[in-house]
Formats: C-alpha cells, structure tokens, sequence
C-alpha cells in the first residue's frame, strides 16, 4: 500500500466489508478488499477447532479444483497441514506464511507429499482470528503459478493490513446467526465424544462405524488400516459404503452432515442423533 490510490482503494473496498458484517456478502466483500491489495488466488474461509473436523465455511475455487483443494485435505492431511497446526497451538500472530511456518522445509515433510505438491500452488498465507471454546477462523490465501509466490513487498502489504483483517474475521463471528449455525458453544465440548462415537451407528454395519469414527477424526485411509487391522482396499470398500448409506458424495458433505446433526444430541439421550435430525418433519 505504497500510495495514495491504493489507500484510496483499501478504504473504499474495506468499507463495503464492514457494512456486510453478519451477512452472506461479508465473506467475499473481504477477499475482495484483500485482493485488491495483493492478487491472491483460491481464497478460502475455514474454521477450525481442536475436536472437530475443519469446516470450509466459504471459498473460490473452481469446481474442477475442490476435490484435490478440500475433500482430499478433509481426509486427513488437515491434521498435519502447519497452518492447521499453528491454529491450535493459541496462535501469537494474525497473519503466517507457509514457507515461514516450515522453515523453507515444506517439500521435506509429509503434509506436502500426501497433500500439498498436488494443489498446485507454489505459496501461500493465512489470517488468523481467535475465538472462544478452541475455535479459530482464518482466511487461506494461494498464489497459483501464473502468479508466483509472495514477493518481499507483498507480503509487507499483507502484514499491513493482518491487523483490521484478522478483527473484521472474529467481529463477523460474534454475530447471532453465525455463532448459531458455526461454532462450538462453551459448554457442549464434553459432548463431541459422544457425538463421534454415535453418529451413523443407526444406518451403518459396526466396521462401517469404526472406519467412519476415524474418517470423522480426521484419519486418512491408510492409518485408518493400520489401526482398525485391515485391508487399506477394505477400508476403501467401507467409505463407499458409507458415503452410500449417508446419502453423502464428499467428505466435505459428511462432515456438513456431522456437524449439522450435533443439534440434535441432546434430544437423541446418547443414541444415534442421525436418527431425529434425518427423520421426517
């Protein structure tokens, strides 16, 4: 932000995201500002809690890009992705860079073989907002090719703008309809085990439940093999079997399903909360 025609432009298109505070235009309002500041390819909202699987609350990604950028991600690289990672540690700063983060290691590490080399981005960087009961939002921005990792500059520009960002991100957050729809309310977190434990038992075989247990934890196929003693093509078998029953076609939708289904733990007294949320209304 060097001179007065990209202040000019920051202040203009950041006040349009703060009028869409609480509302379904905040999202892309904010990108948009950021964007404008530092071209950023694949923007994506996630929110992540200890617990619970990660949720891509919103994103821009072509379609022929989601299933390597989210659904493989959600089936079990997310547990070793350094953002992820640096998100539940009660992160200092509100804004990191991959290469920082890994020491300019990342091809070195397993993140990066099971996941990342097949993304296709060549860097990336994130905000990062705290907020209650282990939750953190953050904004995921890459740089494709055709744009080239951040320069120096940019990514001066980006901890420039961390500050308002990263407040605009929890603000968004402490709206009602948010913090009904998305996060973990103080208070409940005892019962994410139970939910993990419970969830689907009503519509799977116990092996298809177990396999599930651990695709909901975040384990990928081939430790869930290791641990549950089996074939990695069996546990394959399973999924399918799964995702089939559930009436799912992606981890992102059986985890939408997971997470949707909580609201009806309570009412379920330690049973299957698949079966009041999908019974007929």
């Amino acid at each position: 932000m060097n001179n007065i025609n990209q202040l000019s432009k920051w202040n203009r298109d950041i006040s349009r995201a703060i009028a869409a505070l609480g509302g379904d235009e905040f999202f892309p309002r904010l990108i948009e500002a950021v964007n404008g500041q530092v071209p950023i390819d694949y923007p994506q909202i996630w929110l992540y809690h200890r617990d619970l699987p990660p949720r891509a609350l919103y994103h821009q990604i072509p379609p022929s890009a989601i299933a390597s950028q989210i659904d493989t991600y959600l089936e079990g690289p997310y547990r070793e992705d350094p953002f992820y990672q640096a998100s539940m540690q009660q992160p200092k700063s509100k804004l990191y860079r991959l290469s920082r983060v890994t020491l300019g290691n990342l091809e070195q590490t397993e993140y990066y073989r099971q996941y990342y080399a097949d993304t296709g981005t060549v860097d990336e960087a994130v905000y990062l907002a705290r907020l209650h009961a282990g939750n953190v939002i953050n904004l995921s921005m890459m740089r494709l090719p055709q744009h080239g990792s951040f320069t120096e500059e940019e990514y001066e520009n980006l901890y420039l703008l961390a500050e308002p960002v990263s407040e605009l991100l929890k603000s968004h957050t402490e709206h009602d309809d948010f913090a009904v729809t998305n996060l973990i309310q103080p208070g409940i977190d005892h019962q994410i085990d139970l939910a993990f434990r419970t969830f689907g038992e009503s519509l799977l075989s116990p092996r298809e439940k177990d396999v599930l247990e651990l695709m909901l934890r975040g384990y990928g196929t081939d430790t869930s093999a290791s641990r549950l003693e089996i074939a990695v093509e069996t546990v394959r078998r399973h999924r399918k079997s799964i995702y089939r029953k559930l009436d799912v076609c992606s981890q992102t939708d059986l985890f939408s399903l997971f997470l949707n289904s909580m609201s009806c733990l309570g009412a379920s007294a330690g049973e299957d909360p698949l079966k009041i949320y999908m019974a007929p209304r």
